[in-house]
């Protein structure tokens, strides 16, 4: 049955209706997402107090010079962003990071800028100071000696070896000793020996001590000294984390990588296929030219997000040949998951074409200019009103199943390169996802089940299962939010058309990663993250000035059930 005009589609393609609904939304995501959580004090302390990468390396190289006693080469300087993942989640979960952040935030802060110098003199391949990005205050370090290949691994995985061999490296130093050449660090570091109980014995390997003064819910403060060759050669300063946490959050990851390559993996390498079946057998009623500009944009700007996020990579010092290794196996993966958009593109259009539904209209089309104008307009429309629906679907999450979100140190804008280009991979999720999920996606499994409903919420679901790897805790909890984001996605795709989709899609992505952008402080990134939020509407008005009306071609004659004008929405676009 066609869209009538009192249904919620029709009045959804009005204007005021919808504009009035993107205010509300935009409303709801500032209060819930920005104005609430600004109100933390560890939030307060997060956006307020972040000290730059220069600061930190200065940090790092004044404690090198004064506490280490290491004068040499610190030009050669890697900075980069690390977090204790559990810790904050564990504290997220108890609600405890604001009083952990007011007590305990200065000396085992959860969030560190790592800086790492490259044989910094003729001793030292490897020195690693981890540096409290709020306060600027050093936490930890680890010098790697200038040894063997195998050795140099060895020391920078404790642990991993044998007992023997750790404490041969040691040295013969006595538990004594060890207290000992600890103490001056001790004192740099700001820790009282009266704070201090000792938690290792005689002949054991490295130094433990913990402070029974500092805990938090069932977490306790710990030091832990490492010893090479006599002297110390790291510090760690941290807090535990129960073991019901950690088997909690291990069950939790097991779920997820059953959902991410069971539900979302298989099932989308499925759609690959068959999207590759249906290009060859609906080829008659589109053009194998249509897809590859936004399949190579799609291709392009992955491959630059990934050496984007090389620092990352580098931090543990990674050798320059796994690196290449590894962007060798990203760039055929990437690949691969171009051409399976490239032929979702195309066997997605013809499927809706032979079905007499224009929903991706083609340049020079009648209409077509006009129509990416509106459908950039709606986009940001429907971008805000879905921002105030994930915000609203975070807070009852949040209320009911006790949803909590812990950091990824893999996400973060301050482990790129250039943070700037961060946002360019809206235009990655937003190509592609509409692409596969709903263009293609939709009419493949409209076609099997007969339901364009079942067909929305099926491919939804599998977008979702994509994200369960995200640090988001219960796991079924990120499904649960995306399946309901999904369906609208479906309904704009199916009222308004795949451009608008995908306008509503990147803006949406755009808008938040802005935001991340933009906290990170500095004029260069306010200006850039203001610059992302408009890109949508500048790339959807040059569309618009270069495809004037005189270059459209006349539709040819339609079959009676098509509408005559692009895109033809389809029937059931009120799901």
């Amino acid at each position: 049955m066609q869209t009538t005009k009192g249904s919620p589609g029709s009045l959804l393609k009005q204007p005021k209706v919808l504009w009035t609904l993107a205010a509300i939304g935009l409303v709801v995501f500032f209060v819930i997402q920005l104005l609430l959580p600004s109100l933390s004090e560890s939030q307060q302390q997060l956006t307020s107090k972040t000290i730059s990468k220069a600061e930190a390396k200065q940090a790092a190289i004044t404690f090198a010079q004064t506490e280490l006693g290491i004068n040499g080469n610190f030009e050669d300087a890697l900075v980069t962003y690390d977090t204790q993942s559990d810790l904050f989640g564990y504290l997220t979960k108890e609600d405890l990071v604001d009083k952990y952040a007011k007590s305990y935030g200065k000396q085992f802060p959860y969030d560190i800028f790592h800086v790492t110098f490259t044989d910094p003199d003729e001793i030292l391949s490897l020195l690693s100071i981890d540096v409290n990005m709020q306060e600027g205050n050093v936490v930890a370090f680890e010098k790697v000696i200038s040894t063997s290949n195998a050795a140099k691994q060895a020391l920078l995985d404790y642990g991993r070896e044998n007992t023997e061999s750790l404490i041969a490296r040691e040295g013969d130093i006595s538990l004594a000793d060890k207290e000992l050449l600890a103490r001056p660090y001790l004192q740099a570091l700001g820790f009282s020996p009266n704070d201090l109980q000792l938690a290792s014995s005689e002949g054991q390997y490295g130094l433990l001590y913990e402070l029974p003064n500092y805990k938090i819910g069932q977490s306790q403060a710990q030091l832990q000294f490492h010893y090479e060759y006599g002297a110390v050669s790291s510090m760690s300063s941290q807090f535990t984390v129960p073991k019901s946490y950690n088997d909690y959050v291990g069950n939790q990851k097991i779920i997820a990588y059953i959902l991410t390559f069971g539900g979302y993996g298989l099932l989308t390498f499925v759609l690959a296929i068959l999207a590759v079946v249906y290009s060859i057998l609906t080829r008659a009623h589109t053009s194998f030219r249509r897809g590859l500009f936004l399949s190579s944009l799609y291709f392009v700007l992955s491959m630059l997000g990934t050496i984007n996020m090389l620092p990352y990579l580098q931090k543990d010092g990674t050798s320059d040949t796994m690196l290449i290794f590894t962007l060798a196996l990203q760039s055929v993966f990437t690949l691969l998951q171009s051409g399976a958009i490239y032929v979702s593109l195309v066997g997605g259009d013809a499927l809706w074409r032979q079905r007499g539904h224009i929903l991706w209209p083609r340049a020079k089309e009648q209409g077509y200019g006009r129509h990416v104008l509106t459908a950039m307009k709606d986009g940001y429309a429907w971008a805000l009103i879905l921002l105030g629906a994930q915000s609203i679907i975070f807070l009852i999450l949040e209320n009911t199943i006790q949803t909590w979100a812990t950091t990824d140190a893999a996400q973060s804008t301050y482990n790129m390169y250039l943070p700037l280009l961060f946002p360019l991979l809206a235009w990655v999720a937003g190509i592609g996802e509409e692409a596969v999920y709903r263009l293609f996606g939709i009419a493949m499994l409209k076609k099997m089940f007969k339901s364009t409903f079942v067909a929305s919420l099926l491919t939804s679901l599998i977008w979702a299962f994509g994200h369960t790897l995200y640090p988001i805790y219960p796991v079924f909890s990120r499904p649960i939010e995306l399946m309901f984001i999904g369906l609208l996605f479906s309904f704009v795709f199916l009222r308004y058309g795949f451009i608008t989709a995908v306008f509503a899609h990147v803006i949406f992505d755009s808008i938040l990663m802005a935001i991340s952008l933009m906290v990170m402080g500095g004029g260069l990134n306010i200006i850039g993250g203001i610059f992302y939020i408009v890109l949508p509407a500048i790339v959807g008005y040059l569309i618009y000035r270069f495809n004037p009306k005189y270059k459209e071609r006349p539709i040819p004659p339609q079959r009676k059930e098509e509408e005559p004008f692009i895109p033809t929405p389809h029937p059931e676009a009120n799901l």
